[in-house]
């Protein structure tokens, strides 16, 4: 899929975290699918979200962008982002679905919690995409990245919400890329491990045992989002070893599931010492 040059761009999420490493990474440029006209990369317009005001317009006031403050876990939120960024750039051409919440830890966790869960890290996507297909698919083009993660792909120990959520959420990139693609929506799902963010650090010992030994920069994230922007790829994978993960839990689930029956056992006795 073509991206005309001065692409608009929303980042969800950007004022901290990966969404500021996405919002930094494609305000120098957005790349051009390989074997649509080269590499290219031509200039973006990007419009910063997030919930905290302060943090949107840091990130905007730093890379020449727009702030908009708003909640994507809600559907007026959701839809007045939009509004606001339309009312910027003129057509959106780039969506980043990218705010996401941990939350919860098992079934015992409270059910507003689980709603929350639920409203920010999957029906954040579908209340986007709702808004966009209509005037993409008219276009022929759009390119909506959704911003799952590996917990998506396998699970998150320690937090029931968070696994199934991010299951959700990438469960709908495919439908969508499976459903639209034949009529130009282009679908990125990112699905990275541990990353350096404040999410990370506030995953208690289960995101210690499982996740810091191979944590990256958020920085790490956004560029490997980028290169598969270049390279027209679906599953965005900035630990590779995600793949072989992610090939065992499908072809042998019962050594995958032993596999993390004994990291859920080391996260227990860590926690008991």
């Amino acid at each position: 899929m073509a991206i005309e040059d001065g692409a608009g761009v929303v980042v969800t999420g950007g004022g901290s975290g990966i969404g500021r490493a996405i919002a930094r990474r494609l305000a120098d440029g957005v790349p051009v699918a390989r074997g649509v006209r080269g590499d290219g990369f031509p200039p973006a317009r990007i419009v910063v979200n997030d919930i905290d005001p302060a943090a949107a317009a840091l990130v905007a006031d730093e890379i020449g962008g727009y702030p908009v403050s708003g909640d994507a876990g809600t559907e007026d939120g959701v839809r007045d982002i939009i509004a606001a960024a339309r009312e910027h750039l003129g057509e959106i051409d780039i969506y980043c679905s990218n705010a996401g919440i941990g939350a919860g830890t098992g079934p015992d966790t409270p059910e507003d919690v689980w709603q929350r869960a639920w409203e920010v890290n999957a029906l954040a996507h579908v209340r986007a995409s709702r808004e966009l297909l209509p005037a993409w698919l008219d276009r022929g083009r759009g390119t909506f990245v959704v911003t799952a993660s590996a917990a998506g792909l396998l699970t998150m120990l320690g937090s029931a919400p968070y696994s199934v959520t991010k299951h959700a959420a990438e469960a709908y990139a495919e439908w969508l890329a499976a459903t639209y693609g034949h009529r130009g929506l282009t679908v990125h799902c990112l699905c990275p491990q541990g990353v350096r963010t404040q999410m990370l650090a506030d995953s208690g010992r289960a995101g210690q045992v499982v996740l810091m030994a191979n944590a990256i920069e958020p920085e790490q994230v956004a560029d490997a989002l980028w290169e598969a922007m270049r390279d027209g790829r679906f599953l965005v994978l900035p630990h590779p070893e995600v793949r072989d993960y992610y090939v065992l839990r499908a072809t042998d689930t019962g050594k995958w599931l032993r596999g993390m029956s004994r990291l859920q056992q080391r996260i227990e006795d860590e926690e008991a010492q």
